[in-house]
């Protein structure tokens, strides 16, 4: 069985995007960042993209906007850094706040800095198979499954969960001509889901349930990609909780090929290829 862990291929992307700005100089990728409330895990999220930013050598913009900020608010600051020629990169940090309405802020970032991949015009270049911003999680896996030389033509991936931030980009990037994957895109109405996952080469998995694949459910010799992330109690720990994710891996990993282990595996792919769209976005100004 292979550990798929996310480090070595994030820093590889990094080393990457350095050996890039070195034969670009004077060129200074910018994110800017945009925080809504005091949520403390958003506030963790955007501190950790700050800091990458800096070891990176790239601009950052951090606004810091109240949890009673309106529509017009927040809308009115995204076009401001639309129109801002020094601002590459806008993120705007979800969750957001009841009474916001997040597809309106999304639809309103310029495409072409949209470094999360959720505008409506780069999940449509996705689909079709066109070049744009893609979403950093599903495409970070791409660069994982890529360094490991997991092969993925003809083979049948069987994906749970269709979110739009995960399962149905993942899919589309899977099916793309190159790649060939044949794709099954499962969800919470899908019958017989054990029957379809245990026939799977690759099993990927994104429904923020923790330990929901178990060993009956995949086959020997699979490849399990485990997106999920959740804290539950443990009394061993100084936090009080661990971080688990959606594959019960202690009884799924004996069975598997290659598996992602949590944390370490998906997750930290996620901010590289953040940072990795944020170089392209630059490039292309």
């Amino acid at each position: 069985m292979r550990l798929l862990t996310g480090k070595e291929v994030a820093d590889s992307v990094y080393q990457e995007i350095h050996e890039t700005l070195a034969s670009h100089p004077g060129l200074q990728p910018t994110l800017a960042v945009i925080l809504v409330g005091d949520d403390p895990a958003s506030q963790t999220y955007v501190h950790t993209k700050h800091k990458k930013c800096e070891e990176l050598g790239y601009g950052h913009l951090d606004y810091h906007l109240p949890a009673t900020a309106g529509m017009e608010e927040l809308l009115a600051l995204v076009r401001k850094l639309n129109g801002d020629p020094a601002v590459h990169g806008i993120l705007v940090q979800s969750p957001l706040p009841a009474g916001l309405d997040e597809q309106q802020v999304i639809e309103t970032i310029d495409p072409k800095k949209d470094v999360d991949g959720f505008h409506p015009v780069n999940v449509g270049k996705l689909l079709i198979g066109m070049d744009g911003m893609k979403s950093c999680t599903p495409y970070g896996v791409m660069k994982l499954l890529s360094y490991y030389q997991i092969p993925l033509a003809g083979k049948h991936v069987a994906i749970i969960g269709r979110s739009n931030i995960v399962g149905k980009p993942m899919a589309a990037m899977l099916v793309q001509k190159g790649v060939d994957a044949t794709v099954t895109l499962c969800h919470s109405r899908t019958e017989h889901l054990s029957e379809i996952t245990s026939g799977a080469d690759i099993v990927m998995v994104a429904v923020g349930k923790a330990g929901f694949l178990k060993a009956d459910m995949v086959k020997e010799g699979a490849v399990v990609i485990d997106f999920g992330i959740s804290r539950i109690p443990d009394a061993t720990k100084k936090k009080g909780y661990r971080i688990v994710g959606d594959v019960a891996f202690d009884e799924v990993a004996p069975k598997c090929s290659a598996i992602t282990p949590v944390p370490g595996g998906v997750g930290v792919m996620t901010i590289a290829m953040l940072m990795y769209n944020t170089l392209k976005a630059a490039l292309a100004c």
